[in-house]
């Protein structure tokens, strides 16, 4: 009996010892393919970041190297491409007025929040910037050029600004998940107080340039919402 005893326990033994001889061969497996997706994962990442920058980088580089030739070259000639309210040839504004700025200043003044709302709004989705950038050149620039005073020419890239204020600020409550919810948070805490350049003040500012501008980031935001809720379904 006690040699029956002492065979069992030997092949429990075994059996738990080539148990862990297996578990030994499939660990090695599973870390490197944990480090492989961490790789991958690490370099899609790194790779998502550089084409942010390069599209921001070219982005300001355009709107520097056309100031700098309006004022060397064209002599101010270039702001006549602006949106020209209810004139026909004004509707070429609608490509050509985000890039366009009325001197060093006025360029100066939009760089940075461009950068920064810029990139803050293709850090979910790098794709997300090019919808709302065309969104709100089509609705911020149709508003301009159907609501602008007579008379008056619109150029600059307020009107981008404003759209992915616009976006940021409502992204949140469209697509309600938290990473939305607190960049919007976050957005308005930093830049919040951008919103009342959707009203008239200053002379001189395109107040219809911010107000259309972040109308069309709000549809935009709206839009991505329903795209990105069709396709979790």
């Amino acid at each position: 009996m006690n040699n029956v005893k002492s065979q069992l326990r030997l092949k429990k033994n075994r059996i738990k010892l080539y148990l862990d001889i297996d578990c030994l061969k499939v660990q090695p497996e599973l870390i490197s393919l944990t480090s492989i997706m961490s790789s991958y994962q690490k370099h899609h990442l790194a790779r998502e970041f550089q084409k942010q920058v390069s599209i921001l980088s070219i982005t300001i580089a355009t709107f520097w190297i056309l100031e700098l030739s309006d004022f060397f070259v064209f002599k101010g000639a270039l702001d006549n491409l602006g949106i020209i309210p209810r004139q026909v040839v004004g509707l070429r504004g609608l490509l050509f007025a985000p890039f366009l700025h009325g001197g060093f200043p006025h360029l100066l003044a939009n760089t940075i929040p461009f950068l920064t709302l810029g990139w803050l709004t293709m850090i979910q989705e790098t794709s997300d910037f090019y919808i709302v950038s065309l969104l709100t050149m089509i609705v911020g620039g149709l508003g301009v050029w159907g609501f602008g005073a007579t008379g008056s020419v619109h150029i600059g890239a307020s009107i981008l600004i404003f759209g992915y204020l616009g976006f940021l600020l409502l992204r949140g409550y469209f697509q309600k998940n938290l990473p939305s919810i607190l960049l919007s948070v976050i957005v308005f805490f930093f830049y919040g107080g951008l919103v009342w350049g959707v009203l008239p003040s200053q002379s001189g500012i395109s107040w219809e340039g911010h107000l259309f501008g972040f109308l069309g980031g709000i549809i935009a935001a709206w839009m991505i919402a329903k795209e990105k809720k069709f396709y979790q379904k």
